[in-house]
């Protein structure tokens, strides 16, 4: 090589030199500063059920529930019925003290057997009178007496036929006084009225009880415990959803595990007002053929308002994400959900149907069963069915 290309040699090969080791210093910088890509938290689309319900309280109680009281007051003298005591209609439950109103009973059938003994008496008497006013009236013919005898036998005789109209009303007015007496009497038998279950006693024997100003409850009788009710509130704001027919599910602490079901038998128009809170009274209907509800158990219920099933749907947290940022509300005036492709997420505006507060069924858009929806940013898992509620 020329004496003269040497040098040139020399410097070009600092500068190659020079130039990769800028590069590589370049590319460390890059990658020490590079923003990593963005890993995202997706579940896939799929088919299912989407249900809406509307949660409330409730007392489950029997359908027809007899209260049992007493007309008349006085002491307990016998109890025939306990509690759980399977009663027929008619049967005997309770007597009370029978002596005061049979001493009232006795009276009053002296009383109208002096009535009639009167009512004879004065029969006799009317007949008496007639026949005097016969014999003047005979006699004033043949001018033996005078008017005056005869106008004072009429008037003997008008007197006694009004009497026995009179002993004729007291009769009858001693009658009615004795059917009431009989009727109190038979008051002192505490009669079932219908077959059924006694749930609730609330008289011993020996125990006074008065009936002066408002009938005394002494027994509660369910008509039949196979078939229970469930008396709810439900707030006003879903109670717009609430139909005769929806199926309700509730749960009772006697049995958390288990679930009973039933449907909603009557939706009531009357509002209930607690401290300014509107609620409306709703009636579920359940069996009970193994008696295991009791009356007056606390019910946690569910009622089925809407149901979609087979139904595309998605988590409700897709509604909620938007790139780039923290999670928020959708927006009021659209609707759209992020899809993941091509390890990019790609903005798919959607037409929603029913939402049950975890999915959301999807009616329109460019969503596929099995695509994956973009819920968050991160590296954690997201998996809706973990906010799941028990399903309907």
């Amino acid at each position: 090589m020329n004496a003269w290309l040497k040098p040139i040699a020399r410097r070009r090969g600092t500068w190659i030199g020079a130039g990769g080791a800028a590069l590589i210093g370049i590319a460390i910088i890059w990658w020490l500063h590079r923003t990593p890509p963005v890993p995202f938290q997706t579940v896939r689309a799929t088919l299912g059920s989407v249900s809406r319900t509307a949660t409330a309280s409730g007392t489950v109680n029997p359908v027809t529930t007899i209260q049992v009281g007493t007309y008349v007051s006085g002491v307990i003298r016998k109890l025939y019925c306990d509690f759980n005591s399977r009663v027929k209609a008619g049967q005997l439950c309770a007597k009370i003290d029978p002596r005061p109103y049979q001493t009232i009973v006795d009276q009053e059938m002296a009383a109208l057997g002096t009535a009639r003994a009167q009512l004879e008496k004065d029969r006799s008497n009317f007949a008496f009178t007639k026949l005097v006013f016969d014999r003047d009236a005979d006699l004033l013919r043949r001018q033996i007496v005078s008017q005056e005898t005869l106008d004072t036998a009429r008037n003997a005789m008008d007197q006694a036929r009004s009497q026995i109209a009179f002993d004729q009303s007291s009769i009858a007015q001693r009658i009615a006084s004795l059917n009431a007496a009989k009727v109190n009497l038979d008051y002192t038998n505490i009669i079932s009225p219908v077959d059924g279950t006694v749930v609730s006693r609330n008289v011993t024997q020996g125990q006074t009880v008065a009936a002066s100003f408002q009938t005394p409850t002494l027994f509660l009788i369910a008509t039949d415990l196979t078939q229970m009710q469930v008396d709810t509130s439900v707030s006003e704001s879903d109670i717009g959803n609430v139909q005769v027919g929806n199926k309700v599910v509730f749960t009772v602490e006697a049995y958390p595990a288990r679930n009973f079901s039933g449907s909603v038998t009557q939706v009531r128009q009357a509002p209930q007002s607690v401290q300014n809170v509107i609620t409306y009274d709703v009636v579920a209907g359940v069996a009970n053929a193994d008696l295991s509800l009791k009356p007056g158990m606390t019910a946690a219920v569910r009622i089925l308002t809407a149901e979609r099933s087979g139904v595309l749907r998605v988590p409700d947290q897709a509604l909620r994400y938007a790139p780039g940022g923290p999670a928020g509300r959708k927006p009021a005036d659209q609707n759209v959900i992020w899809k993941l492709q091509d390890d990019r997420p790609l903005r798919v505006p959607v037409k929603l149907g029913l939402d049950d507060g975890i999915y959301t069924e999807v009616l329109e858009g460019l969503i596929a069963p099995g695509d994956e929806i973009v819920v968050g940013e991160g590296s954690a898992a997201a998996d809706p069915k973990s906010l799941r509620m028990p399903r309907l």
